[in-house]
């Protein structure tokens, strides 16, 4: 094939016309599971749920005067809450692409 003679354009065969493009398949797109911006998500909502129940532990512990006790408390359960929560999310993301991946298989 043969550039126009402009030099510039789409490829022409010799009697002068551009050949058709032919539409290739596109394949289904793969499946992901979840993006940057879910994990950044995780570690936010995993930040404030440890920060909330320390906070709290430590309020209680000024209001009983049990110095260290309900701020440990607090940390410890803000943290297994988060850790909790992420767990799930994590989980319910495999079972969606676990599913998703099932579904292209038997297309």
């Amino acid at each position: 094939m043969a550039q126009s003679e402009e030099g510039g354009g789409p490829p022409r065969d010799s009697s002068g016309n551009t050949p058709e493009r032919r539409k290739t398949p596109r394949s289904p797109a793969p499946v992901e599971g979840p993006g940057p911006a879910a994990y950044a998500g995780f570690g936010l909502q995993f930040v404030i749920a440890l920060l909330v129940f320390l906070y709290l532990g430590q309020w209680v512990d000024r209001k009983l005067g049990t110095e260290p006790v309900f701020l440990l408390i607090g940390v410890f359960v803000g943290a297994g809450g988060a850790f909790y929560s992420m767990y799930r999310k994590l989980t319910a993301a495999q079972r969606r692409e676990d599913k998703a991946r099932e579904e292209q298989k038997g297309k």
